[in-house]
């Protein structure tokens, strides 16, 4: 009796894949891509960082996050963390801050499951899905604020869901945006653009 041989089982992960969760993460932990994201049943892969678009403005969110959570009680930063926000969709935004005991938590695999409060993408070559797809699948889950750094043009767009829909806050009067969510927290658009990270660190004492 001849035994047919089974096919393979997949474990190849490229852009454009439709997946699941639970396949996008099946897949990628056999493959040994670096930074894979499923966003509304597709699959982006990252390609690599450069310095100044990305990895320099990502520093200078990850220290006016975590300036922040010095001075606060009860919340957590995280970098690049795996997000298990729904079936369709499993992002790894460049940084996250939320409350313990709010709806985002750790779960028992060490990820994180459910939405954070806040979330930061810097996007260069990523615009086209930060500012849609990826966008559309945080505000549908409830992120309650969702900043985005086009590193590009050099411009930062903050959003806040005010009745299941982001609306886009503005800078006030000295070009300082106030988060809705967060007491406290506030962000000068301009230095932080420009490297100035000691007004910015100033400014987010001077709001505590």
């Amino acid at each position: 009796m001849v035994i047919a041989n089974s096919p393979p089982t997949l474990t190849i992960l490229e852009n454009g894949d439709r997946l699941d969760r639970l396949e996008f993460e099946r897949r990628y932990t056999a493959s040994s891509i670096k930074k894979a994201e499923l966003i509304e049943g597709i699959v982006y892969v990252a390609s690599l960082l450069r310095f100044t678009p990305h990895a320099e403005p990502h520093g200078r969110i990850t220290g006016w996050l975590i300036a922040y959570q010095a001075m606060s009680s009860g919340l957590k930063v995280g970098i690049e963390p795996t997000v298990r926000l729904d079936i369709d969709n499993e992002p790894q935004p460049d940084a996250v801050l939320f409350r313990l005991g709010g709806k985002a938590q750790i779960d028992e695999d060490g990820y994180i499951t459910g939405s954070p409060e806040l979330i930061v993408e810097i996007a260069a070559s990523t615009v086209s899905y930060d500012l849609h797809a990826k966008k559309r699948a945080y505000e549908r889950n409830g992120v309650k604020e969702y900043i985005v750094w086009r590193t590009l043009e050099q411009a930062i767009d903050w959003f806040v869901l005010e009745n299941g829909q982001y609306v886009e806050l503005a800078p006030d009067a000295s070009g300082i945006i106030h988060s809705c969510e967060f007491a406290g927290l506030r962000l000068n658009v301009s230095a932080i653009l420009n490297g100035d990270m000691a007004t910015v660190l100033r400014g987010e004492r001077s709001g505590l």
